[in-house]
């Protein structure tokens, strides 16, 4: 017989026994819990999960409990909305959610939220660092990667909060960092006023110097020369030509320097002649032709680049071009002969690789040193150096060295380091890797620097063949899955683990030590799937069967566009490790492009070479010699000098690489008193983010430098449980580890202004570990899911795991 309370006053229906519980509940301690109609829906689930087959009732304590639990989402809305309205933009998501989950009184009121929240603030500020200075500056840096800055009144109320945590007013911390960011303030914007007021007079020198340039049709009279002669002197290249302007019709009109006209003067007879005799008295030393765009390209000399490597131009150099595609064993031809060497240097294109070098002649019985930008390792018993191309020493010789990814020759960013270390590097026996693209650039440059070539040219050592296109829940263990972004990798991550995929990534922003962890997951075997972006074309031994492309596409900085033969043929060869699979298969994601894009990339021939000059910029002796030329201590002015002046377009030899993001550092540290020409050069060549607030940084850094105080490290920030992460404190910890890389770059070159290098080297291997426990964990929480819905491998059949669209 039903008991005649389990039945709804109103109208006799049933109750269930979640109803029924929550009822007799709230009768006898939940009168003025003023629980809401949408609550109460909440509310019975919270309660059916609480009652058991034994059970029929809860108490007063399990009752606020689930009402805690089901008004924690508008709790915390309802203090990251008045953080927002208030100012305190540093308040994050993560921590409303924590703060929500601390409040156990399911009636406290506004004044109370913001006490738990401002509690929870100060545990973090704790955390941070051990300095209420070091914390503001943690906080400052970790809201200007995301492009916030914060006003006065931000800063003072930051301030009060973070010196509560370290405590209180009383000691004096609340007016001292009120007073710190006052100064600083004040000290960014004047060095933003006088960097801009120094780059606009640099301009003006150039705007009046080409004001007193001349048209073509004024050097008949100013040389004494008929019109035709002019025309062949020109084309002859002895009269130097001061400025181009490209005209819409593409018509060049030149204009010349009525100084570097002057200096010709004395050789027209001789160029009638047909000679090219020229007098050392005749040199023009006025400070007007020192100034002269001639002078400086003379000066510079790129356009004799060669041969400003004077150690490897005395030695007797032999190259050796060894190319293949991915997987046909360069590196261990090239290995072979540098571990048989007396001494010996490898230069690779990544960090990574450069630990992977010095690894593999260690496995060799070969003792050897490391350089890499952020780091160094020193055997002193070593006579062997794995190097990144960049830290290429070039006036130490070997008998041996190794350059790695030559067809890194052409890239618009990071090309001419490839030029200087094939040029320079002061090796009797140059093994140059590559994939066969490079084959003509590589010669050219060997031409320049009159070093004979030889060639071996390796096949893969398995076949690879396309295999046409796949649904995502075709992938099996030993595939690797690629896209062209770190969102689109992180995407891809969270729908194959929503169906119970274990799954390791490789991305660019990652660190080579959590890229290294990622690789070693997937090649044991304790995550089926990688996923990754053109990261994985360089370096890293992964066990591969089948690549997947997710796009066909890639924004390259510059463009969105199709993939050109040599990436997918790059990217798809990581597929197929000889040993492992018998051969290597190459596919593309179900709507994400046509199969037969593939085949035709993969039997491409390579693409030829359009451009045979190889890329060139200048180093700091080149960049102190045209300053001195020029008598300017502006780097701003002799770098857009040198861009203006030391290579023409038209130069049969040699490109100018591209000097944006130099000029760009350059200018903002106009506005820094106190630097040598030689510490701003090495300022403006340290690796940054630009996205991620990277130059103001340098700026600030490189003012501290200025006036002699040191730059600490930056912190790791406090880092929330692995397995709560998401991707908002994923990326938060990203940023912070290339703050630590550029600092650490800069310690490597300042040791004196930039101390404690031990404690940047800890933080970022509390980071890395961090990132990859993150990764790590989150895979092994679904792999336990899956376990227990006892389906290892596979997804489920209900949810089919399917990508509806391109990435």
């Amino acid at each position: 017989m039903t008991d005649a309370s389990s039945y709804d006053s109103a109208n006799t229906t049933p109750l269930s026994p979640a109803e029924f519980a929550l009822t007799q509940a709230e009768e006898a301690f939940g009168t003025h819990l003023a629980i809401t109609p949408r609550e109460r829906a909440a509310l019975l689930r919270q309660v059916a999960r609480r009652l058991g087959a034994d059970k029929t009732s809860i108490n007063e304590a399990e009752l606020l409990h689930a009402l805690c639990q089901v008004r924690r989402r508008g709790w915390a809305n309802s203090m990251m909305n008045h953080a927002h309205r208030s100012g305190a933009v540093w308040v994050r998501k993560a921590d409303v959610l924590l703060a929500a989950e601390r409040i156990h009184d399911p009636l406290i009121d506004e004044e109370g939220q913001a006490a738990v929240l401002e509690s929870l603030l100060e545990e973090r500020w704790r955390d941070m660092a051990d300095t209420p200075l070091r914390v503001l500056d943690d906080v400052r840096a970790d809201l200007a990667d995301a492009g916030t800055y914060l006003s006065g009144a931000q800063i003072e109320r930051l301030s009060h909060s973070i010196a509560r945590a370290f405590g209180g007013v009383d000691l004096g911390f609340e007016d001292e960092l009120i007073l710190e960011e006052e100064r600083r303030a004040r000290e960014q914007e004047d060095i933003r006023a006088k960097a801009e007021a120094r780059r606009a007079r640099e301009l003006q020198k150039i705007k009046d110097w080409e004001a007193t340039l001349v048209g073509f049709e004024k050097l008949p009279a100013l040389l004494h020369c008929s019109r035709r002669e002019a025309l062949r002197w020109i084309a002859e290249q002895r009269i130097p030509i001061a400025k181009r302007d490209q005209q819409p019709d593409g018509l060049e009109i030149f204009y010349f320097d009525p100084a570097e006209l002057k200096k010709c003067r004395p050789l027209l007879n001789s160029w009638r002649r047909g000679t090219s005799q020229k007098r050392d008295e005749e040199y023009d030393d006025s400070p007007q032709a020192r100034k002269g765009n001639a002078a400086i390209a003379r000066v510079a000399a790129l356009d004799r680049f060669a041969a400003h490597f004077r150690t490897a131009r005395a030695l007797n150099r032999r190259i050796t071009l060894v190319t293949g595609p991915t997987n046909s064993g360069k590196s261990h031809t090239a290995l072979e002969a540098l571990a048989q060497a007396e001494s010996g240097l490898a230069l690779a294109p990544l960090r990574l690789l450069a630990h992977e070098f010095r690894e593999a002649m260690l496995s060799r019985g070969v003792p050897a040193s490391l350089t890499t930008g952020e780091e160094r390792i020193i055997d002193p018993t070593a006579r062997h150096l794995a190097a990144t191309v960049e830290m290429c020493p070039f006036n130490n010789p070997v008998d041996v060295a190794i350059i790695d990814e030559a067809q890194m020759l052409s890239d618009p960013d990071r090309g001419a380091a490839w030029t200087a270390a094939i040029m320079g590097v002061p090796a009797r026996h140059v093994f140059i890797l590559g994939a066969a693209d490079c084959i003509p650039l590589v010669k050219r440059i060997a031409e320049l620097c009159n070093d004979p070539v030889d060639e071996i040219h390796l096949e893969r050592k398995s076949p690879l063949r396309p295999a046409g296109t796949l649904a995502l829940t075709d992938l099996r263990a030993g595939d690797a899955l690629i896209a062209f972004s770190r969102r689109d990798v992180l995407d891809l991550r969270a729908e194959l683990m929503a169906h119970n995929r274990r799954v390791a990534v490789i991305y660019g922003a990652l660190s080579p030590e959590v890229r290294r962890a990622e690789a070693a997951r997937f090649n044991r075997g304790e995550a089926d799937i990688l996923i990754a972006t053109d990261a994985i074309g360089m370096g890293l031994n992964l066990s591969i069967r089948r690549v997947v492309f997710s796009t066909l596409r890639k924004y390259d900085g510059r463009q969105t566009r199709n993939l050109v033969s040599q990436e997918v043929k790059q990217i798809g060869g990581r597929a197929g490790r000889f040993g492992k699979h018998e051969e290597g298969l190459v596919c593309v994601l179900e709507g994400a492009g046509r199969p037969s894009f593939i085949r035709h990339m993969l039997e491409a021939p390579p693409e030829p070479m359009l451009e045979l000059r190889p890329l060139v910029q200048p180093d700091a002796d080149i960049v102190q010699a045209v300053a001195q030329e020029m008598e300017s201590d502006s780097l701003y002015g002799v770098l857009t000098r040198i861009k203006r002046a030391v290579l023409r377009p038209d130069d049969p030899n040699y490109r100018l690489a591209d000097m944006e993001q130099a000029l760009e550092i350059a200018a903002a540290l106009e506005g820094v008193d106190g630097l040598d020409l030689s510490t701003r050069w090495t300022y403006a060549m340290c690796p940054i983010n630009t996205r991620d607030n990277g130059i103001p940084r340098l700026v600030e850094w490189a003012a501290l430098h200025a006036r002699g105080q040191s730059i600490f490290p930056p912190g790791t920030g406090r880092l929330p449980q692995a397995s709560t992460a998401g991707r908002e404190e994923l990326e938060r910890a990203e940023k912070r580890h290339r703050r630590l890389v550029t600092w650490r770059w800069l310690a490597m070159r300042f040791p004196d202004n930039y101390p404690e290098l031990i404690v940047a080297e800890r933080n970022a291997a509390i980071l890395d570990e961090w990132i990859e426990h993150v990764l790590r964990t989150q895979s092994r929480m679904r792999e336990t899911s899956r376990r227990h819905q006892g389906r290892p491998g596979r997804a489920s059949p209900k949810t089919p795991c399917r990508r509806t669209r391109p990435s």
